[in-house]
């Protein structure tokens, strides 16, 4: 099977081609990366079952990587914060090269395991934790290196990587390989092995945060309502869930503080918003069960 190195003869010449073909191959190879995710359903299932169960006792999720695989794990935890009101404390991205390596290349970081164990011992990871560690060749030094650590440390360890026989599968306990093979440009892993990393990642960490009760009837009941656009969100999505008015829904997602779970509560129960506030505190924060 070809990897993301391969220079397949396929594209021979494609810089050459008339754009219409460029673009047709561009966009056939992306489709082919969501094909290569597809095959991963049983995997990932596993993959969300067991994270929300370490999660569940507080436990982090900890991103590691390199260079674009790296930058696409880094993507995945910044997104948990503002979406599922995850805190950023429990969403840990480890970089090879450190921050400065998130927008600059660092040579030679990638070869270096020995930092990202370093960084992990820093950070104390543990067994109530999730290392997912990504890298499109499944070889990477510094994430090879940061998983073995961590499986060694008691966490979860999860490899996101992209060709077969890559070292991650076997130092990781779930292995998600999505073969990707060749790239249209041999090697540039940011296209067709990115978007398979970012899908990966996307089902992931969203089927992890559906597991744990922080969405409701479909709907990112934890979002944080922090400007304009988001504040009408919130409203309709309490409008929505409740059945109410938006003038009602807004006058109670203001008395709630901005938190739209509250809201819900208040309007679907009656309730004030400290009694709300302690129903869903009772709850554990599951909306579900406080309106059971």
């Amino acid at each position: 099977m070809s990897t993301t190195e391969t220079a397949a003869s396929r594209y021979h010449g494609i810089e050459d081609w008339p754009l219409p073909d460029m673009v047709e191959a561009l966009i056939e190879s992306q489709m082919a990366a969501i094909a290569a995710v597809h095959g991963l359903r049983a995997e990932l299932a596993d993959a969300i079952e067991a994270a929300a169960g370490r999660l569940r006792a507080g436990g982090r999720l900890i991103y590691l990587g390199a260079g674009t695989s790296g930058r696409i794990a880094t993507q995945d935890a910044a997104e948990l914060a503002p979406t599922f009101s995850w805190s950023a404390e429990r969403a840990l991205s480890l970089m090879a090269g450190g921050q400065r390596a998130f927008t600059e290349a660092i040579e030679g970081a990638e070869d270096d395991g020995a930092a990202a164990v370093a960084a992990l011992q820093a950070a104390g990871v543990g067994p109530a934790d999730v290392a997912v560690g990504v890298a499109a060749s499944g070889r990477t030094p510094y994430t090879v290196a940061g998983l073995a650590h961590a499986r060694a440390a008691g966490a979860l360890t999860i490899g996101v990587f992209n060709n077969p026989g890559g070292r991650l599968g076997e130092v990781c306990e779930i292995a998600l390989l999505a073969p990707t093979g060749a790239e249209v440009v041999a090697g540039s892993t940011r296209l067709k092995a990115g978007t398979a990393q970012k899908a990966v990642l996307n089902c992931l960490s969203t089927g992890v945060m559906l597991r744990l009760g922080l969405v409701y009837r479909g709907r990112m009941v934890e979002m944080r309502p922090t400007n304009a656009k988001l504040q009408a969100r919130a409203v309709a999505m309490v409008a929505d869930l409740t059945g109410a008015a938006p003038d009602a829904a807004e006058a109670a997602l203001h008395a709630a503080g901005g938190t739209i779970k509250v809201a819900v509560v208040m309007l679907a129960l009656g309730l004030e918003a400290g009694a709300a506030r302690s129903r869903l505190e009772a709850a554990g924060g599951n909306l579900r069960t406080a309106l059971a």
